[in-house]
This record gives C-alpha cells, sequence and structure tokens, in this order.
C-alpha cells in the first residue's frame, strides 16, 4: 500500500507563500506515535493525515512535537488536495471529523472556505513578563476560552516590526500568543502574527485557528462581522473571515507544491 503526500502552501496564490502543511492520505487507521514520527520529519507547522469515514473524511493534526485539537491551515490544505486530486467535485462540501468536532469545507471561485468554531475571550491583566516581550505598552489584552494570549498593538507597524525573543515567549502560561492591530485604513481591516514555541512552532506563517478569536475580537471592536485580514509572519498571508453567532467561516487560496508517496520502509513502525 502507497499512502500519497503533499505539500500545499496554504492562504498563498503561489508557491513558497502562506502557510506550507504536509497532507497524508491514509486507507486505514495507523498509530499515534507514527503519525508524530512522520510529523517531525516533515518539520512543517502542521501535517494533516486524512483518512475515509464513510462519505466523509477523519482529520488529525501533528506539530513537529504534538498533535493539536484545532489548524485551519492544514485543513485548508486538506481541503484544496481533495477537491484538486478529485475526490469531490467543486460544488460539493467535504465534512471533516475532527478532535474540534465536524468542519465544512465549499470551494468558490478558487477559494476554500472552512466552518471553524468560534472561540470567546476574555479581558486579563497582562502577564508580567509581556512587558519584556513587548517593546510598546499594550492597548488590550486578552485570552481566548482555548488558551490563546492576545495583545492589540498601537498600530499595524508594530507588528510588522516586532521581533520576538522566543525565550520569553515559552515562558507564558499559555502555549499560544498572537499579536495584533487594526489595519490602519489599508486593504486590510487588521493584522496579526502567532507565536506558539512550546508546540514545536516558534512563528507560524498563516494561522487559520487564531482567526476563530481574532474576528470575535475585531467584531466586538468594531461591529463588523466579514474582514478580509492579513497575517504579517515572512511569509505572509491572507485571510478572508466572516462570522455567525457560534461559527467563524475561515476563507483561504491554496498552492500544492509537492507530491509524492510514503516508501515501504517508512511504513512499517
Amino acid at each position: 500500500m502507497k499512502y500519497p503526500i503533499y505539500q500545499v502552501d496554504a492562504f498563498a496564490i503561489k508557491p513558497f507563500k502562506g502557510n506550507p502543511a504536509a497532507v497524508v492520505l491514509l486507507e486505514e487507521n495507523r498509530n499515534d506515535q507514527w503519525m508524530q514520527d512522520v510529523a517531525q520529519e516533515f518539520n512543517l507547522s502542521e501535517t494533516a493525515f486524512l483518512r475515509p469515514k464513510g462519505q466523509d473524511y477523519e482529520l488529525r493534526w501533528f506539530t513537529p512535537t504534538t498533535e493539536v485539537d484545532l489548524c485551519g491551515h492544514a485543513t485548508i490544505a486538506s481541503a484544496h488536495i481533495l477537491y484538486e486530486v478529485g475526490f469531490y467535485d467543486p460544488d460539493e462540501t467535504i465534512l471533516f471529523h475532527t478532535r474540534s468536532g465536524i468542519i465544512s469545507s465549499t470551494f468558490n471561485r478558487g477559494t476554500i472556505e472552512i466552518s471553524m468554531p468560534r472561540f470567546k475571550f476574555s479581558p486579563i491583566e497582562a502577564p508580567a513578563i509581556l512587558a519584556q516581550i513587548l517593546t510598546h505598552e499594550p492597548v488590550a489584552v486578552v485570552e481566548s476560552e482555548n488558551g490563546v494570549l492576545i495583545a492589540e498593538l498601537a498600530d499595524a507597524d508594530e507588528v510588522r516590526n516586532f521581533q520576538p525573543r522566543f525565550g520569553l515567549i515559552t515562558q507564558l502560561g499559555q502555549h499560544d500568543f498572537a499579536i495584533t492591530a487594526s489595519g490602519g485604513g489599508n486593504k486590510h481591516d487588521f493584522i496579526s502574527r502567532f507565536f506558539s514555541p512550546k508546540t514545536g512552532i516558534p512563528e507560524d506563517p498563516v494561522t487559520g485557528m487564531a482567526h476563530c478569536v481574532l474576528g470575535p475580537y475585531w467584531q466586538a471592536k468594531t461591529g463588523e462581522t466579514q474582514f478580509y485580514a492579513y497575517q504579517a509572519s515572512k511569509r505572509g498571508g491572507d485571510v478572508w473571515l466572516r462570522l455567525t453567532d457560534d461559527r467563524a467561516f475561515i476563507g483561504g487560496k491554496a498552492v500544492t507544491v509537492l507530491k509524492g508517496e510514503m516508501l515501504k520502509q517508512a511504513q512499517l513502525k
């Protein structure tokens, strides 16, 4: 049996932009350690494992060091492959069974939109170490119900010019840390960056999951329910976002960069 593998740049319209993810197509279940070893071998921020589940697919996500509960860009990458190789027609909806429930995917004019959970957030007192992490006083600090610490900065340039000190970021009580600011009247409504060194991702290029709380955060500030956002990492990526009462619909384009198959000796474990 051969396992097809792909590398996809999600939230990108051309190669080497957005966020790369590996996608592995399985026919049967494999043990957790094997999947973790494969993810470590690829050494991308996420590796997605797809396995048929009736007419749908089971989807699991692994960083190089751990399995995660939710990942946006690797879900878009997975949907992109299933549409591209013809497992689904463009007008069909894909249902992914995940640790965060069922995530649906639709395809419209080259853009994939996935239905993700929407996360609540609460204002908190800034952790003491945040003053050492940031070079500017934050406008606000909040924490999401899924444990993302978010600091709003005064303007987009502060986000773009931020120099992360990963040793300090790992001392935060939260696993994930994001900074954000208004787009400042440019074409993007807001921008952000995302860091998760504790899970093996020093800086994530473009993070769908983070927008499940960034969207509600900016909705609370602006009253809007649709956003065009930009994650200002070195690779960078555009994110379309629309919100309902309980879901965050994350949209992005994707490009296949590599394809191949897992060799037999790598399947034996």
